[in-house]
């Protein structure tokens, strides 16, 4: 319990004082699971209602590849990455290894067949209330997957927030491919087990509450921005 009460006392004078190391590394954190959400939305949500709407040769193995990947283990995929951007990997010469752009890349990796399977459970079920009227005015696929990402975009949006919980909170595959390096590519997670193997109970409580409190601030914001609670429905 001591160490509890001085992990919140620690984590509350780092906000009100605005520690430089916490901004940085919180913003890092941000910056990093920000830019992997965004990369993989746009990849998974188009490919789930392309899923959901289109009938194919292998359909189901796409699909149930795709439910597999979602449990995928994390220290597995900041391996596979690592071993691809080290030096003697095919992409080596280009030097990412160590860096935010590589944590992103592993972050793109994890979350995106979360986002595309949840997104393809919600489009079939959209496609099948919508089926007969997107057929009957003759719309192209393309038109039909922008119909449904329209319509859904409300369950789009938790797939997203989803993706982003799991993203932030990611720490075997990014300490594996950035390093844990101070003021290059040290994120809250890493920090907070870099500090729990020093012994520093109380700071890595401190940076578990602020991480916490950073995740709960983005899904607030983007309910906030998107209207869904003042709207109630769409």
């Amino acid at each position: 319990m001591n160490d509890i009460g001085e992990g919140i006392v620690a984590a509350l004078g780092l906000l009100v004082t605005l520690d430089p190391d916490l901004i940085d590394i919180s913003l890092r954190s941000l910056q990093v699971s920000l830019s992997a959400l965004v990369i993989a939305c746009a990849i998974a949500i188009p490919f789930g209602t392309f899923l959901a709407v289109q009938r194919f040769r292998f359909r189901r193995t796409v699909i149930s590849v795709l439910n597999a990947l979602m449990g995928l283990p994390p220290v597995v995929v900041g391996l596979v990455v690592y071993l691809l951007l080290s030096r003697s990997g095919p992409f080596g010469v280009l030097g990412l290894l160590f860096t935010p752009t590589a944590m992103i890349i592993a972050q793109v990796v994890i979350i995106t067949p979360l986002i595309a399977s949840i997104t393809h459970q919600a489009m079939r079920d959209l496609w099948a209330e919508y089926h007969d009227l997107l057929i009957s005015l003759n719309t192209t696929k393309v038109q039909r997957v922008g119909t449904l990402m329209w319509d859904g975009r409300r369950t789009l949006l938790t797939a997203a927030l989803a993706g982003f919980g799991r993203a932030i909170g990611e720490v075997g595959a990014i300490m594996i491919v950035g390093g844990n390096i101070d003021n290059v590519t040290r994120v809250l997670t890493t920090a907070i087990a870099l500090e729990t193997g020093k012994g520093d109970f109380a700071l890595a409580l401190g940076l578990g509450f602020v991480l916490i409190m950073l995740a709960l601030l983005v899904n607030f914001a983007i309910h906030g921005l998107s209207g869904t609670e003042r709207e109630g429905r769409w």
